[in-house]
């Protein structure tokens, strides 16, 4: 007969993993990037506690941390929506607003990044590679976020860095179109850009990232036009 207590003896609870509460936030960060919940949804604690099997903290955890990044919306009298689709205004305004911060980003970042930065961009840009294909187009827009980061904390300007971080805007872009092609063409335009950084040539890696962003808005920019399609089709008058 074992000892309570003793180490021998086998517990039937189950064991809290380290870090369950990341685990519960990319979870519902998946359902959000994948539209399993719809934009404009309400999002039910309860239902995600059960689906999850966890309890309602980590999930409330997880959602103040999804609503900093503008991708879940808390009530005034509590309770969460998923955020809203980006409108075409918006969408303009994140472009201009891009177009304005990162080219020089990438200018500066020539002059100033190390080898070892080189190898941790091309790690990065390595990820993503291994990305394509598959259907988590979430992760695919986190790697993407982190390596337009890091090449403005390269360029060295903490406003720029601050700014594109609080924007958010690779995770809110792929909310609004998930397409292979999109991120292959993404990734080839990486690689125009690094060979840019590896020459340490400024007028080359801003030229790179301009033209970067400018295709890449152009291939959202398909979301709005398939929409106005869709309106036109419900009601011809529009």
């Amino acid at each position: 007969m074992s000892v309570s207590g003793s180490p021998d003896q086998k517990s039937s609870f189950i064991k809290r993993p380290p870090r369950l509460g990341d685990e519960v936030y990319n979870s519902i960060y998946r359902q959000l990037m994948s539209q399993l919940i719809q934009p404009g949804a309400r999002i039910s604690i309860d239902n995600l506690g059960r689906e999850l099997g966890v309890s309602q903290t980590p999930i409330r955890e997880a959602l103040s941390r999804l609503e900093a990044q503008g991708l879940v919306v808390k009530a005034p009298r509590g309770g969460y929506s998923a955020a809203a689709q980006m409108d075409a205004d918006r969408f303009d305004d994140l472009r201009e607003l891009r177009m304005l911060l990162e080219p020089i980003s990438a200018r500066k970042a020539a002059i100033r990044i190390s080898d070892a930065q080189l190898a941790e961009l091309r790690r990065l840009d390595s990820r993503m590679h291994g990305k394509l294909g598959q259907s988590d187009y979430g992760e695919f827009a986190r790697l993407d976020q982190q390596f337009h980061d890091m090449i403005a904390r390269i360029g060295g300007n903490v406003l720029i860095v601050d700014t594109l971080a609080k924007l958010h805007s690779h995770m809110h872009l792929f909310r609004l179109f998930h397409h292979n092609q999109a991120a292959s063409e993404s990734i080839a335009e990486h690689g125009i850009l690094i060979e840019a950084l590896v020459a340490r040539d400024p007028e080359g890696a801003e030229a790179a990232m301009r033209t970067h962003i400018d295709r890449a808005f152009d291939r959202f920019s398909a979301f709005f036009q398939d929409r106005a399609v869709d309106r036109r089709r419900s009601d011809p008058a529009v």
